[in-house]
């Protein structure tokens, strides 16, 4: 059967294929997007589908000859390329787009609950890396570096797609709202932080090395932040205004992806830090990114997503019912420990019952984030496929709960509000 669903299809140079490929990935992109919408799921898990539907584990499997004929082995090392690129300025969105003044507006709440929202799922990943080690971690990898590369894949809250899902749910403004989005951007500070700390240990070998990385790391930070962002503040304001400033937001972003790589840890901080830093509240700088922002989310992100999906293999877990197992207890802890950590530490700062559930509930949400973290991690070598596309099903599971999740909380709340008043009348 295979055979003959081989026969026509022509022959293409590794050009031909880059070029029916995109146009396939960005139109399946759309409508699983589409599709996830409808069923009130954010558009990064059609996405996410995508990327495995297109991948070993559906088309693959379904028909191999034909998966093979559009992502043939030569042209692997180009999606990877450009999915890279894809990556990198997407990370500079995500740090554009990150309000610091939430984090400073929030005040003793946002640090109570973020830190507590990290805490108990780092300690629940190294747990887990306690059993998992043996078996699951990379070849030449040391423990310390899988458990803090599990630990930090345990705390991960997606911030972009948090915000899309508070957005869809006109819930950005409210106390519930305002609060997560401040600790999912703390989250997501940490988070980079002891991802790079992660690159350090598995690239700089010695620890005196590894001291060194993250020596440079630090300046690199501090000079960013206490340098060029006066300086880009002062150069925004003299920036004529019919000038498109794209070419420099480009730049930035590359050079400072460049520098993170020199350095030892992965380009995407560079990125982010420079992300941080770009003025906001000029409309020359806004357009600029806003022309960047239509190529990267319609064309090279969904190449990311693809790329995922490649590596994404099913069929390593198949039927073997203790490596579902392994899933399911990944995937377990993940929850109990993020919902747990955020609701009781909500309850702490004075939210009620229900915003301290539905905080749990949006801090658990992981998406795109936690899929740029496991590729860094298999990358690099710390975590084998298997464990890949073990936290793979745990990003999907955790990501898809949150809009239910948030609907369940409302409607129980709901019954009991309306049941209250019924209780009253039958006490008198």
């Amino acid at each position: 059967m295979t055979a003959d669903l081989a026969v026509g299809l022509p022959k293409l140079e590794l050009t031909g294929h880059l070029l029916l490929a995109l146009p396939v990935m960005m139109i399946c992109c759309l409508l699983a997007g589409r599709l996830s919408g409808r069923l009130g799921q954010p558009p990064v898990i059609g996405d996410i589908l995508t990327g495995i539907a297109l991948g070993p584990s559906l088309l693959g499997a379904v028909w191999p000859t034909g998966q093979h004929w559009l992502f043939p082995d030569a042209m692997l090392p180009v999606i990877n390329a450009l999915a890279q690129l894809g990556l990198v300025l997407f990370m500079f969105l995500v740090g554009y787009e990150l309000n610091l003044g939430h984090v400073r507006d929030r005040g003793r709440s946002a640090v109570l609950v973020s830190n507590v929202s990290i805490a108990l799922p780092l300690l629940g990943g190294v747990l887990l890396a306690f059993a998992m080690y043996d078996r699951f971690a990379g070849r030449h990898v040391s423990f310390l570096t899988f458990a803090l590369f599990i630990a930090v894949s345990m705390s991960i809250t997606a911030f972009p797609v948090l915000a899309r899902i508070l957005t869809d749910r006109k819930i950005d403004r409210t106390p519930v709202g305002a609060l997560s989005l401040t600790c999912a951007a703390i989250d997501d500070i940490t988070a980079w932080c002891l991802l790079a700390l992660v690159t350090a240990l598995a690239k700089g070998g010695s620890p005196l090395s590894v001291l060194l990385t993250v020596a440079l790391s630090l300046a690199f930070a501090c000079a960013v932040w206490f340098a060029l962002r006066p300086m880009l503040a002062r150069g925004v304001e003299r920036w004529p205004a019919g000038r498109s400033a794209l070419p420099v937001v480009l730049s930035g972003i590359l050079l400072g992806a460049f520098t993170t790589e020199w350095i030892g840890v992965h380009a995407i901080f560079g990125a982010f830090l420079f992300g941080a830093v770009v003025p906001r509240d000029n409309a020359v700088v806004a357009s600029a990114v806003d022309k960047m922002r239509s190529l990267t989310l319609v064309m090279l992100l969904p190449l990311f997503f693809v790329q995922t999906g490649l590596r994404t293999e099913f069929r390593l877990l198949g039927a073997d019912p203790t490596l579902w197992a392994w899933c399911a207890l990944i995937t377990g802890v993940a929850i109990l420990a993020k919902w747990t950590g955020s609701t009781g530490a909500a309850r702490l700062t004075g939210f009620g019952w229900q915003d301290a559930f539905s905080l749990g509930a949006l801090m658990n949400c992981r998406g795109l984030t936690e899929l740029v973290v496991l590729g860094v991690g298999l990358q690099l070598g710390v975590i084998t496929p298997t464990v890949f596309t073990m936290l793979v099903v745990m990003t999907l599971l955790t990501t898809m709960l949150t809009a239910p999740a948030l609907t369940l909380i409302d409607r129980v709340s709901a019954r009991r509000t309306h049941a209250a008043p019924r209780t009253e009348m039958v006490m008198k």
